[in-house]
């Protein structure tokens, strides 16, 4: 009873620092018998995505620089919960970069990505989107890396003409993770038994994984997929980075490297910050003057060119328990991730 009564507590808490916000209309009818009628005004989707800019200079027509922020896991799927506000990051992404597209005043763009990777698909989708953005405008982009630029977050990075890395950063990470978990012991622990019913033409459909019976042929199998997807991230980083060293195995086995490691193995094109990424897309677009601006949605708040989108809903944050098993076989199996805390995937809301 007091455990419940802790929760309530902690929802109810919760729920005034984060509440729900309705814009509503009350009336009652009758003097005994009320009847309440809350009416929602619609919802508009007209321009949704905004600039606001963050170097000081007042909103103009003139040039300026948009800043696309990329943070947190890269999965096709909302990342939210009650209480909490995100979006699907492939949707929030092209989005943005539609806004860029469709602004005459927008000459440039800087990417700033802070994420370990994610999902082979969205990272694969979201590199194609922001290529295809090159080559309709043929505005310069700038990969800004953050705290991590790692999988798939260097995966995208590369679609970027020039690479700017923190001198504290951590990026690289060229591998392939395949996401499975063994839950024989949980099984037991809790007494139940694991069922497969399946044809007897698809003895493969499963693996038997979660009973720890993955044979070597299983293994095998899944294996020569992951090297699949593992020569596809090689191929993209040879193709949009000809400096890297195509014959040097340890940067593609997966490893990460500090900013300084990165640009002498010409993973990156500078060290630097986020300033030195605005000026770097000011001089690739020939446009000394243009203005920073950040593009969020209407009710996010952006200050500075730092502002990201919390993608935290409140269950991750109630309950500070963590199965690695649990939570990570959420995920996609195969990954471009670089994640050694397997319970890091609570961030994303999942």
């Amino acid at each position: 009873m007091k455990q419940i009564v802790v929760l309530a507590i902690l929802v109810g808490v919760s729920g005034c620092l984060n509440p729900f916000r309705t814009d509503s209309i009350i009336r009652v009818a009758g003097p005994i018998e009320a009847k309440v009628v809350a009416e929602l005004p619609s919802t508009s989707n007209e321009h949704p995505i905004i600039e606001m800019s963050v170097d000081g200079a007042t909103a103009c027509d003139g040039p300026r620089i948009a800043i696309i922020d990329v943070d947190g896991l890269l999965l096709n799927t909302n990342l939210t919960g009650p209480y909490s506000s995100g979006d699907n990051p492939i949707d929030l992404f092209r989005e943005k970069l539609d806004a860029a597209q469709a602004n005459p005043h927008c000459v440039a763009v800087v990417l700033r990505v802070n994420s370990p990777g994610g999902s082979i698909t969205a990272t694969d989708v979201m590199w194609r989107e922001l290529s295809a953005f090159k080559e309709k405008t043929h505005k310069p982009v700038v990969g800004c890396i953050m705290d991590l630029g790692c999988g798939g977050g260097y995966y995208l990075a590369t679609a970027c003409d020039q690479i700017v890395a923190h001198p504290t950063s951590v990026l690289g990470g060229i591998g392939v993770l395949l996401n499975l978990y063994n839950f024989q012991g949980t099984l037991q622990m809790a007494k139940a038994e694991y069922l497969s019913i399946k044809s007897k033409a698809s003895p493969k459909i499963d693996l038997n994984y979660k009973l720890g019976l993955l044979e070597e042929e299983d293994k095998e199998l899944l294996i020569a997929l992951a090297d699949e997807f593992h020569d596809r991230f090689k191929a993209v980083v040879k193709q949009r980075r000809p400096a890297v060293k195509a014959d040097e195995a340890s940067n593609f086995d997966g490893r990460v490297f500090s900013a300084r490691q990165g640009l002498e193995r010409q993973l990156i094109d500078k060290v630097g910050y986020m300033p030195d990424a605005v000026e770097m897309a000011r001089q690739l677009a020939q446009a000394p003057c243009a203005a920073a601006v950040i593009l969020h949605r209407r009710g996010d708040v952006a200050r500075t060119q730092y502002a990201t989108t919390p993608n935290v809903p409140l269950q991750a944050n109630l309950l500070p328990i963590s199965v690695p098993g649990a939570d990570r076989n959420k995920l996609p199996n195969f990954l471009y991730l670089w994640q050694p805390d397997p319970s890091m995937e609570r961030l994303s809301g999942k």
